[in-house]
């Protein structure tokens, strides 16, 4: 055996011992998965809180469109007819909620008729009418 041949089996028992250092495989835990699931939860709990609030912001925005009709009619004035006639049809049809309500409105509708259509009126809204304007509005409740 050469120089060569003492070379190669110096070297062979090098390489054995780099390979004697090596450990055996140590098993890392992996929370990713966790993670993954703990950010599909949150999403769909952001969402959810997200569609709570749009939901609220639009029934309390309903519900301030029914005060602001409500102002309206417990502020019209009675002396133009014509004008405070179309007024009460148009809001108290928005304002209406059970039968008690519609059959009030109703006849104050009809009652109404005479000072809706004419170009000109000469007489005023007489008490009956004015009566059951106040019934109305003391049944609405907002």
């Amino acid at each position: 055996m050469g120089i060569i041949g003492y070379y190669f089996i110096m070297n062979n028992e090098q390489n054995q011992l780099q390979i004697n250092d090596i450990k055996t495989i140590v098993e890392i835990p992996d929370y990713s998965i966790y993670f993954y699931y703990g950010l599909i939860i949150l999403a769909f709990s952001l969402f959810l809180a997200s569609l709570y609030f749009v939901y609220n912001y639009f029934k309390s925005k309903k519900h301030s469109l029914e005060k602001e009709y409500l102002f309206i009619l417990k502020n019209i004035d009675l002396s133009n007819q014509k004008n405070s006639a179309y007024t009460i049809s148009k809001y108290g049809r928005l304002l209406v909620k059970d039968e008690r309500q519609k059959r009030l409105f109703e006849e104050l509708h009809n009652s109404l008729e005479e000072f809706k259509y004419k170009k000109t009126i000469d007489k005023k809204i007489p008490n009956t009418i004015k009566l059951q304007y106040e019934t109305f509005l003391e049944s609405l409740d907002v």
